[in-house]
């Protein structure tokens, strides 16, 4: 009889890679041990608040006032509300270490951030995996778009994807539902901007919403999207893509998956008799109690800092500075995205229209600048986001009123709508750097034991360079457009709202200059496989979780393959 606390893969982490990963093992026949920090959460049933009418919530959907003083930095994000503050991680239940300014976002439960994620899903480019070789940073991918296109194809069959065939070369197309309509506005500024650039393109942004079902969707048990766009509380009906909806179960049908929630790991087992990693050490969330598991691959995908967290506080004999880091460069070149700024203005034009109804997602612009060539005084590039709306009713053209007038206003039901309003947020590409790097605190600790995770990350004269350069460019395409009341502003808030943690672990073809090889391997310890955020070696502009699912899914697969052939084990 086996061993119980032996299985053939163990997966730490459960959300938007980790269930790739277990859902990729456990088909291929694995029994699989997929540990999660946090607490199950069941699809449908663990939403609680997924039908909720707003006057049904206590505080109308907003965050009570103590709970908000008492965790500033989650309350920053843009989707902690009422509605879905039970799926995020509160300040003051996890600390950590800021050397610099650092707002870190996390859900610890089964799915992880997968249930609140913004479900943007662009595929990247060989204009990104080229980037670090051709623009001298970082290190060079030890990949190529080919080798990633067959599996964004795979994992967006599965996941859902609408989106138009848009044909453009900097952001390659995928296998797609149906796409929602743009507004009438971001048309014109779709055909201004087609007309007056080259190199310009608004697009419909594409997500991860199920607009037509196929038969693999309906097999999962999941419909339609109602555009509902509560997406944040968790679906019922399966609508958009989370781990809780689709990898997780899918993997739990085939009989071979073992999930353990409140499992914190503390760190990998290295055996230096057998030069390999044999295992993981668990902390009971609940009891404290700890216990070790085996098996002969493991996977990583802890979420890019607790990634990280893990490694480094992997020691042994053969790996005293943490597993896998004879290069010193673990907890390095970690990187972000740049949010800062955004823009907006009005538009008197096409005022016999209006927007009603709800949809997914808006539209994109994809990155123009330092694509083809050189063309500014910073590297690399930004995207940018696109809304045009105009609502009616409920005191439209109230803005300014006050006291009786302003009340009147309100009460009008088909009353004046005003201008469209337009907005538009920087996507910036960061340049993952040395100095930039999360490493273990060598005194304090949670109540787990573990070493809080101290941050040392901030942005460069590289960013500020680029989002005067968004305002200016954004500006000047507003302007063609014949949009009025531009105003740009940076928020000056610090990395991290984002969400997009990445690197410090990085892939590479040197072990010298990285950690994970082309299959994301430790480079000394192939058989601990990390693919999430913590993997990636530069940022791009693109909302990275596409890609993250297009390399779990890879890299479980090799793993397989890499196992039939004795080579792990």
């Amino acid at each position: 009889m086996p061993d119980k606390n032996t299985f053939d893969a163990i997966v730490i982490g459960s959300g938007m890679s980790g269930g790739w990963s277990a859902k990729e093992l456990c088909e291929k026949g694995l029994k699989t041990l997929l540990l999660e920090r946090g607490r199950d959460v069941k699809h449908i049933k663990d939403y609680p608040t997924t039908n909720m009418l707003p006057w049904e919530f206590p505080h109308r959907g907003q965050v009570p006032y103590e709970i908000a003083k008492d965790n500033p930095v989650i309350t920053r994000c843009y989707a902690f509300k009422e509605d879905a503050m039970h799926f995020f991680t509160k300040d003051t239940e996890h600390p950590y270490v800021q050397e610099k300014p650092f707002d870190w976002i996390r859900g610890y439960q089964v799915g992880g951030k997968s249930i609140m994620w913004a479900r943007q899903t662009q595929r990247w480019s060989d204009f990104d995996f080229e980037g670090p070789a051709r623009d001298g940073f970082a290190t060079d991918w030890p990949v190529r778009y080919k080798d990633i296109a067959p599996w964004y194809s795979y994992v967006e069959k599965f996941a859902g994807i609408a989106g138009n065939k848009d044909g453009v070369d900097t952001l390659p197309d995928g296998e797609f539902l149906p796409p929602w309509e743009l507004t009438c506005v971001e048309n014109h500024f779709k055909e201004t901007m087609s007309k007056s650039y080259k190199d310009r393109h608004v697009i419909f942004a594409r997500c991860a919403h199920i607009t037509k079902p196929e038969p693999i969707h309906i097999e999962q048990g999941r419909a339609q999207c109602q555009a509902r766009n509560l997406c944040q509380r968790g679906c019922p009906f399966g609508g958009y893509f989370n781990a809780n909806s689709t990898t997780i179960p899918w993997a739990e049908k085939t009989g071979n998956l073992t999930l353990r929630p409140h499992s914190v790991v503390h760190s990998i087992i290295y055996d230096d008799a057998k030069g390999k990693a044999t295992g993981v050490r668990v902390i009971d969330a609940k009891t404290h109690e700890a216990t070790e598991y085996f098996a002969n691959v493991i996977f990583i995908n802890a979420c890019a800092i607790n990634t990280n967290l893990i490694l480094l506080n992997s020691t042994s004999k053969r790996f005293p500075n943490g597993l896998g880091n004879d290069s010193g460069l673990l907890g390095k070149y970690f990187a972000f995205h740049n949010y800062r700024a955004r823009i907006t203005a009005k538009y008197d034009g096409m005022l016999d229209f209006k927007t009603e109804g709800g949809r997914a997602s808006g539209a994109y612009v994809p990155r123009f600048r330092n694509v083809y060539k050189q063309e500014t005084d910073f590297l690399r590039g930004y995207a940018a986001t696109f809304n045009a709306n105009r609502w009616g009713g409920g005191g439209g053209g109230s803005e300014g009123l006050f006291g009786e007038e302003l009340k009147n206003k309100l009460m009008e039901t088909d009353g004046p709508m005003g201008p469209w309003n337009i907005g538009s947020q920087c996507m910036g590409e960061t340049i993952p750097k040395e100095t930039n790097y999360v490493a273990l605190d060598t005194e304090k600790k949670d109540e787990w034991g573990m070493p809080l995770i101290k941050f040392n990350v901030s942005f460069d004269d590289n960013d500020e360079k680029m989002l005067l350069d968004f305002k200016e460019q954004m500006t000047e395409m507003y302007e063609k457009a014949g949009f009025t009341d531009i105003k740009a502003t940076d928020s000056k808030q610090a990395p991290g709202l984002d969400i997009h943690e990445m690197g410090g672990v990085r892939m590479g073809k040197d072990k010298k200059t990285s950690l994970l090889n082309g299959w994301n391997q430790l480079h000394d310890c192939p058989n601990v496989i990390v693919s999430d955020g913590a993997c990636m070696t530069s940022t791009a502009t693109q909302n990275p979780s596409l890609t993250y699912m297009a390399l779990a899914a890879r890299a479980a697969n090799h793993a397989v393959e890499e196992l039939k052939k004795g080579a792990l084990k």
